[in-house]
């Protein structure tokens, strides 16, 4: 996938360079400073991966990049249907709407080496999991996999209904659902900058 440029201010950045115990980095300024934690590798899964989860990578990565942080954000879909396929082009439409470009994205079905190049998995819904657990097997680990919207209403197990049967309004309701859960995940990232307070 596509790889960004990490140099927003004043967010707190975040440098992949120690597995443990953060440490500051000083780069010059009372709120510009970084902590070594290690990056990480999220993935996000749906059935046909041209919808949803292309989304889901796109929102992400843009927001981690807005953020500073050194995430690498991939989709996958469990189905072949797709593989090769640009995201649809309503799913395309909306994203660029909010300034985000997925059009260099291209659908790949989910392996069961997924399950152990990334750190977090997250599924749009319960099908989705139950057929990453029939490709993996006894490679699926569950303590990396979680539905998204989880993220927002933990034990809720709600999916993000696929608009590949809909209209563009689908899509934008869609989009809405997963651009929430995915301020959810950065701001556990930003609570935990504010745990290890640091200055100059």
């Amino acid at each position: 996938m596509q790889k960004w440029p990490v140099s927003i201010n004043p967010v707190p950045r975040y440098s992949p360079t120690s597995q443990t115990n953060p440490v500051p980095i000083a780069t010059g300024s009372y709120r510009d400073y970084q902590l070594s934690l290690p990056a990480m590798k999220i993935l996000m899964v749906c059935l046909g991966n041209i919808c949803r989860s292309p989304l889901a990578e796109g929102i992400l990565q843009h927001k981690a990049q807005q953020a500073g942080l050194s995430w690498s954000v991939d989709s996958a879909g469990t189905n072949g249907y797709h593989t090769g396929e640009a995201p649809h082009r309503l799913a395309q439409k909306v994203a660029l709407l909010h300034g985000i470009d997925i059009s260099h994205q291209c659908a790949r079905r989910f392996t069961a080496a997924d399950c152990k190049q990334f750190d977090k998995i997250y599924a749009m819904a319960e099908d989705v999991i139950d057929e990453m657990r029939r490709i993996a097997r006894k490679d699926f680990d569950a303590t990396k996999v979680d539905l998204l919207m989880n993220e927002l209403y933990p034990g809720k197990n709600m999916d993000v209904p696929d608009p590949w049967y809909g209209t563009e309004p689908g899509y934008h309701e869609v989009y809405a659902m997963i651009d929430k859960a995915c301020d959810k995940i950065i701001n556990k990232y930003r609570i935990l900058n504010d745990e290890y307070p640091m200055s100059k």
